[in-house]
């Protein structure tokens, strides 16, 4: 038996020996950049193995949707010691590679690129941006085996943005210690205009691609004062260093977090005026913000991945929503924004919800788990069966917050609940689950939060911003009156008026106006411009009758549509000047933090 288990040892230590023999390193190449095309040669040695297989993941982390990056595969060969392996594409995103034992096996392969986003890969001839999930293929079963990446800039530019951490003594050359890394840390190469701050006690460097009329200094120190205020909200910042890799277009916008760096979508000329830059300061906050939640602070199901089919959470209202919801909690606290205007973001985002048909469908916790499905997939119904998880977590994240710091006389809010679901997950190594974030917000409130889960997160009961917005003392009134309306959306298409969306309950729905319709005459008047822009329908009273004359599939018909009554939320929320000190304590808390 003592020989046995000796062998038995010997064996596994052989096994181990061979796997940390193991070596992978990438060379990403330009040649044709102009044609949206990089060039990636992977060299694996130590395998030893009789084939390898070869895959290329199928999302990208942070977008819920499967996005089949091999679709832009081209030219996959291997070789090993100069001469051509077998190959064969097993499934949508798998090669196999016969390596015949080979000790050295170099796979080549070409990705086109050519999807302007945060989540895709972009290459012309003024630069690379390298989504990485959509660009790197991993050895089957190897997800935690370290790599290295060299980047050959084309030959007209000179620098690599990256989160990567640098190979010593090697230009361009980087080190993952694992797979997620390496996918979760997005390349920007070309001639980026790049500048530094440190903020925290991390260095922070931005890439900024697409000119612009941003002015350096100022955003070195704006960008701290965020960085600052995300960082106090946790207690301390996990990085040593951080990359905002930000793509300047005419018109842009949107972001994707990554462990040590972002990308962000932004307008390049619209840096000198108070609502671009207010917006810009907010989607760093947002994706700053992400630092933590999600990253760190994550729902269980978010990791590790599996980067080969859909990973599914009910907690996108927390990861997604709660940090739309600090975009403005952080703006205020370093001072970007009035505590007014904060008050007026929430007012606006609960008066949304409110007013869209979709909340009185679908919950939070639905929303996070058909994301797969639906919020980046949405169709001509999506506002009337479905609500955003970033929309209505955010007001979730509101009223939890109030409801936290009224129950603890303002002395606590929902920033020792982030906190504290950081460092259970950051202890545990692991994410937390919807039952142990409910079971923390318990622990902190003091009081039950069985109800609130119930009406606000897994059901669709209608929002009591009066009595929340109360807690700190804010008195909360709907501005909006009873209205007629029509409930329709148009298109031009050309020379037509086409029908885009029908609301749900209005007179056009239950009428029978179907998107798509090409809308002819209206009350016997032609119709050649939107809706929004025909002025006999902006006065519009309950009982009137519309008759339509539109065009379905080539044939034309009337339909007569009733104005029915609705009554929309628009709320206007002011401070209470005879606030109690409760009320008082509660406010500070939930706006300061402190």
């Amino acid at each position: 038996m003592k020989k046995l288990t000796l062998a038995f040892i010997s064996f596994l230590s052989l096994g181990l020996n061979a796997k940390s023999q193991v070596k992978i390193d990438f060379e990403v190449n330009f040649t044709e950049p102009q044609a949206h095309y990089v060039e990636m040669k992977m060299k694996i040695a130590g395998i030893k193995k009789d084939y390898v297989d070869v895959k290329m993941p199928v999302w990208a982390p942070g977008s819920y949707l499967i996005r089949e990056f091999s679709k832009n595969v081209e030219g996959f060969a291997a070789t090993a010691a100069n001469k051509s392996l077998k190959t064969q594409k097993i499934n949508k995103n798998t090669w196999r590679v016969f390596t015949k034992q080979a000790d050295l096996v170099e796979v080549n392969y070409r990705v086109y690129a050519f999807e302007v986003s945060v989540r895709t890969s972009f290459i012309d001839a003024s630069h690379a941006f390298l989504s990485s999930t959509g660009i790197f293929m991993y050895p089957d079963g190897m997800i935690n085996q370290a790599s290295t990446v060299t980047v050959n800039p084309y030959k007209t530019w000179s620098k690599v943005s990256t989160g990567l951490a640098p190979v010593n003594g090697k230009a361009n050359t980087f080190y993952a210690s694992n797979f997620d890394i390496l996918f979760d840390s997005p390349i920007e190469v070309g001639n980026q205009d790049v500048f530094e701050f440190e903020a925290a006690g991390v260095k922070h460097e931005v890439a900024m691609y697409g000119g612009g009329n941003y002015e350096k200094e100022r955003l070195k120190v704006d960008m701290a004062k965020i960085v600052e205020q995300a960082t106090a909200v946790f207690g301390e910042n996990p990085n040593k260093n951080y990359t905002f890799i930000v793509h300047n277009f005419n018109r842009g916008g949107g972001g994707l977090e990554h462990l040590n760096s972002t990308v962000l979508g932004a307008t390049r000329n619209a840096y000198n005026t108070p609502e671009g830059y207010k917006a810009f300061l907010a989607l760093v906050a947002h994706e700053y913000f992400h630092l933590w939640n999600v990253k760190r602070m994550r729902p269980i199901a978010l990791g590790p991945f599996d980067y080969e089919k859909e990973n599914y959470t009910t907690n996108l209202w927390v990861s997604e929503g709660y940090t739309s919801y600090y975009e403005n909690k952080l703006l205020a606290r370093a001072g970007f924004i009035q505590d007014q205007d904060m008050v007026n973001e929430i007012s606006k985002a609960i008066s949304n919800i409110e007013n869209s048909p979709g909340a009185k469908v679908q919950s939070a916790s639905s929303s996070s788990f058909d994301a797969w499905i639906i919020q980046y997939r949405p169709n001509e119904n999506s506002n009337n069966s479905s609500i955003s998880y970033y929309a209505k977590g955010e007001v979730v994240g509101a009223l939890m917050d109030l409801e936290i710091a009224n129950a603890t006389n303002g002395a606590k809010s929902l920033d020792d609940v982030m906190k504290a679901m950081y460092l259970q997950c950051k202890t545990l190594k692991r994410g937390f689950t919807d039952a142990e974030f409910k079971t923390m917000v318990e622990k902190i409130s003091g009081i039950s939060f069985t109800s609130f889960w119930e009406k606000y997160v897994n059901g669709t009961v209608a929002v009591d911003y009066k009595t929340y917005l109360n807690f700190a003392g804010i008195t909360a009134v709907n501005e909006a009156k009873t209205i007629g309306y029509l409930g329709l959306a148009s298109a031009k298409k050309g020379l037509a008026v086409v029908v885009t969306a029908v609301t749900r309950n209005s007179g056009a729905w239950v009428d029978g106006i179907n998107v798509g319709d090409e809308i002819i005459t209206i009350n016997g008047q032609m119709i050649d411009t939107t809706l929004d822009k025909v002025g006999a329908l902006q006065t519009l009273n309950v009982g009137d009758v519309l008759k339509f004359a539109i065009k379905r599939d080539g044939q034309v018909q009337e339909i007569n549509v009733n104005i029915l009554p609705f009554s929309p939320v628009k709320i206007k929320s002011i401070f209470n000047d005879s606030a109690d000190r409760k009320q008082l304590a509660v406010r500070q808390r939930w706006i300061m933090g402190k």
